[in-house]
């Protein structure tokens, strides 16, 4: 899949959050929205791309994500783990760690998580 502008992100995040729009509703949600048409074009280049689909309800089109959210969000993990650490893991997770305060909850979540991977690795 290709590459997504700024723009671009807002308005996924919009379709993924509300399951489907029209370009009216994702215009409306947008942050200094930009024209109706350049919302269309927007949401047509989407599509084009492979991230949006649409289908016709009477004389609108209605929008929805064309990949699930979580094969989406493996997808720019695995872009962001190639481009910045090297596919290293352990460098991603000690840059999280280091980038904000993690709350003992997260902590004991990352802990058990790690537990798990560590469990189905030996079966």
């Amino acid at each position: 899949m290709e590459k997504l502008s700024r723009r671009e992100r807002q308005i996924l995040d919009i379709l993924y959050s509300r399951g489907r729009a029209t370009a009216a509703d994702v215009q409306a949600s947008l942050p200094d929205p930009p024209s109706y048409s350049a919302t269309r074009a927007l949401l047509r280049i989407l599509e084009e791309k492979g991230h949006v689909r649409h289908e016709a309800d009477g004389a609108r089109y209605v929008f929805s994500p064309a990949v699930p959210r979580e094969r989406a969000r493996r997808s720019a993990l695995k872009h962001l783990l190639e481009t910045f650490f090297d596919n290293s893991a352990t460098d991603a997770v000690a840059a999280l760690l280091d980038a904000r305060k993690v709350t003992p909850e997260e902590l004991d979540r990352i802990q058990s998580l790690i537990e798990r991977s560590r469990k189905e690795r030996k079966s």
